[in-house]
């Protein structure tokens, strides 16, 4: 190289292809309630490495369509789903020479919460079909593909930490619910009861829902108040964890 070559003349010279360079991609851990139980989101892959085996949904970086990671996901995220997550965040990088049969491979994982009322699932050319799971039933090492069990348990693990002291279980519900449909959610999550009224006083502390006027939801007690988040809210962080 020489002393008076520019940045410019440099990099049209440059080859990235140089160095070896590992194959990169993005999996979504998709978390959604039914049923009153935690689910995600899997497809069966339908071509090899690991062909038949249950995976987290993701694929390769396109670098002439995504313009960043995020990009990647959501990109993604539409493709399996048909919707924009209302929340989406990236959990963190996985990266060996063993992950992935094929070679040395890195993948940035992120974890979404949607609600699973009105979502049309779909499955790409590399996959055979696409359906929720219940969380509980995928605890063994080997039952889905790649690390994947692993990023599984990391995710759920970041998810019930932001459950303790965060707004995000919302996410989970369709538009409207009831204030005791939010308090089966967290429940559902952290695996244990929460008292109402301190939940309550939590919930209207934190200041995220607003009541919809004139819509209540009947059944065999007195009438429940439906709410929806306000829009253009932001998760609140509450100052404490959450109570039993």
């Amino acid at each position: 190289m020489s002393g008076s070559e520019t940045e410019q003349e440099f990099l049209r010279k440059y080859n990235i292809h140089d160095f070896d360079v590992p194959l990169t991609s993005v999996d979504l851990v998709i978390f959604t309630i039914r049923e009153q139980a935690l689910h995600v989101l899997l497809v069966k892959r339908g071509e090899h490495p690991h062909k038949g085996l249950w995976a987290l949904p993701g694929g390769f970086i396109d670098i002439h369509r995504d313009r960043d990671l995020d990009a990647t996901a959501l990109r993604k995220l539409r493709e399996k789903t048909g919707v924009e997550a209302p929340y989406l965040e990236q959990l963190q990088g996985f990266g060996s020479a063993t992950r992935d049969p094929r070679g040395w491979s890195a993948t940035f994982a992120y974890f979404a919460l949607i609600g699973s009322d009105g979502v049309e699932l779909r499955h790409g050319s590399g996959s055979d079909a696409a359906s929720w799971h219940p969380v509980e039933d995928l605890t063994a090492v080997d039952a889905l593909a790649f690390d994947h069990a692993g990023i599984l348990d990391v995710a759920l693990q970041r998810l019930r930490n932001k459950v303790e002291y965060t707004s995000i279980p919302v996410h989970l519900l369709a538009a409207e619910f009831t204030l005791s449909d939010l308090q089966r959610v967290y429940e559902t999550i952290l695996g244990r009861p929460v008292e109402k009224s301190a939940f309550r006083k939590r919930i209207k502390e934190g200041d995220f829902l607003e009541e919809i006027p004139g819509k209540q939801r009947h059944g065999s007690n007195r009438p429940a108040q439906l709410y929806r988040l306000r829009a253009g809210q932001p998760t609140v962080y509450f100052n404490r964890v959450m109570g039993p």
